[in-house]
Parts: C-alpha cells; structure tokens; sequence
C-alpha cells in the first residue's frame, strides 16, 4: 500500500526515527562520530520511505524566509552574548539539563565529523523537524483529521502549544527556542509553504552551526 501524501508517517515517523536515534545513543554513551552518521542515515531512510511524496520544498518567499531564519540565529545567540544568562537556574535546572555540548572534545577537529554535523543541522533536522511540527502537530491540534486542516491554519491554541513544546525539546535554551518556535509557526500562517520554513528553519542552524565553529561556542550543539 502506498503512502498517502497526508498520511501522519509521513510527517511524524522521521522525526520519531531522529529523536529515538538521538536517545539510544545517550542511553548507551555513544559519542562518536559514527552514531551520529547512523542516524542521519536511519533518518534519510526514514524520509524516503514514508515522506518522499510529501516533501515540498516550492518557496514563496525564498528571501524573506531566509532573513526569518537569519534573524532565529541572532535571537538565539544574541542573549548569551551580551549578557552572559545561560547558566542562570532559570536556564539550567534538573528539568532543563545543562547547556554542555554533546561533541566530543576530539572531534571538534575532524573536518569530515564537523561537515556532517553541519550538513545534518542544516540540511536534514530543518525538514524533519518542519513536516512534525508545523505540517503536522499545528494541524493536528485543530482536528484529529489533520490532511482536512490547509498548511497555516491559524488556531490560538495549536499555535501556543506548538510553540511551547517546541520548547521545550531546547532544554536550557527553552527561551530562545520558543521565540523560534513562535516565528516559525508565525512564517507558516503567513506563507502556507511548509518549504518556506524548511528554508528559514536550515538557515538558522546553518548559521548557528558556523558560528558554533568559528567561535568555538560548542555549548549550541547540545
């Protein structure tokens, strides 16, 4: 049987594949760069099985989107610059965790490991994270039938929640990623393009992921 294009796979299994990758490696200690190379391939995998037919990456306002994503980034690291805040217990607390990178001190230096890594942030996170999120979890929240809710149906609650569990999967960056999580379900209701967002979602960690190593603020890949 084929998978429909508005069937909930297709929004929600490579996410679930990515965050359960993500998950077992913590749970066994797995640190290297290979675990994180198995789950970028077990989500690309994930991504042509069930979502090939829904992808679309047609733009309506490729600039706009791209300065949306821009501004994400500057929202994102501006705070910690200038004020130093993250490890206010606000931030950092037993609920949240500790803003500590998951890398590896000897991979920080591997070229080929920081090209996956900044290849997997802006390339493929961006376009799980966007059919979960925005092409499905906002829908869903406005009716259990979520292919009969259009892209960028505005409805208060699946807007605010959306935002606020996007959240909180940022644990002590929880602040910035609400800030992120609302003007990126503010860009789906005003452009109806789920590729619009891929595209500002994958500018902000492209630019958060060369500023990451630029500046050696490894702190931003939790």
């Amino acid at each position: 049987m084929l998978v429909s294009r508005e069937s909930m796979p297709a929004y929600v299994a490579p996410f679930c594949v990515y965050v359960g990758s993500m998950v077992l490696e913590r749970v066994f200690r797995m640190d290297g760069a290979w675990p994180y190379a198995l789950r970028c391939g077990f989500t690309i995998a994930a991504l042509a099985v069930f979502s090939r037919r829904t992808i679309s990456f047609t733009l309506r306002k490729p600039f706009l989107s791209a300065a949306v994503g821009l501004a994400v980034f500057l929202v994102w690291v501006a705070p910690d610059q200038l004020w130093h805040i993250r490890h206010h217990w606000l931030f950092e607390n037993g609920l949240t965790g500790a803003a500590e990178s998951s890398v590896p001190i000897a991979l920080r230096r591997n070229a080929a490991f920081l090209a996956l890594r900044v290849a997997g942030s802006a390339l493929l996170v961006p376009i799980v994270e966007e059919l979960f999120w925005r092409g499905w979890l906002m829908r869903w929240l406005i009716a259990a039938r979520f292919e009969t809710v259009p892209l960028g149906t505005y409805s208060r609650l699946a807007f605010w929640l959306t935002a606020a569990v996007f959240a909180s999967e940022h644990g002590p960056y929880w602040e910035v990623g609400l800030v992120a999580g609302i003007a990126y379900n503010w860009w789906i209701v005003r452009t109806r393009s789920l590729g619009d967002c891929i595209l500002a979602h994958a500018v902000t960690n492209l630019a958060l992921g060369l500023f990451v190593i630029g500046f050696s603020q490894w702190q931003y890949w939790l």
